[in-house]
């Protein structure tokens, strides 16, 4: 019983994220453009203010944990503004971090 506990677990947590809506980079990219990009760093090129993380950082951040990613932007808390995004919008920025190159 535990074993098949173990094995059900397993695949839940293995096809969680599939559950999401899929997002639409390009809306994530313009969203984040218009949103995000006066305190995170866009590229290489540019620098964060006020300590906010570059999004390459955070595009990594996603690939690895896009559960805390995802919940972060949910329900955002300081240093960062409080933000009212829909679940298409969080889908739409999550699908465009997974576009960006983490080297």
């Amino acid at each position: 019983m535990r074993r098949l506990s173990l094995v059900v677990l397993s695949l839940l947590i293995a096809y969680a994220p599939a559950s999401y809506a899929a997002g639409n980079a390009d809306a994530g990219r313009q969203l984040v453009a218009r949103s995000c990009s006066s305190c995170h760093a866009t590229n290489a090129a540019t620098t964060a203010t006020d300590g906010a993380p570059p999004l390459s950082v955070i595009a990594k951040d996603n690939k690895e944990r896009a559960a805390w990613i995802r919940g972060w932007l949910m329900a955002p808390h300081p240093p960062m503004p409080s933000i009212s995004l829909s679940r298409q919008q969080i889908d739409d920025v999550i699908a465009y971090l997974g576009t960006i190159p983490t080297n």
